[in-house]
């Protein structure tokens, strides 16, 4: 389990399902999450700064940090 502000800077997450995790306050900055399962995390106050979220999946469920937006960061909404 990943606890919320931990340093995962850098990190490579490819296809990781990190559904339904806290990771408020975590440093996610130039973190590789490409084709992660994002939905109802909790990524408010993340630093996202550089992340990679090609393919990577989130909800309506999700709680992001206020100026974050996933679609341009590459994530796709899931149906």
């Amino acid at each position: 389990m990943i606890e919320c502000g931990a340093n995962l800077r850098q990190a490579y997450l490819r296809r990781a399902n990190l559904s339904t995790t806290d990771l408020s306050t975590t440093d996610l900055s130039e973190a590789e999450l490409f084709g992660t399962d994002l939905r109802r995390a909790n990524l408010f106050r993340a630093n996202l700064t550089g992340a990679v979220l090609s393919e990577a999946v989130y909800n309506n469920d999700n709680q992001w940090p206020d100026d974050f937006d996933p679609e341009v960061a590459g994530a796709k909404k899931a149906d």
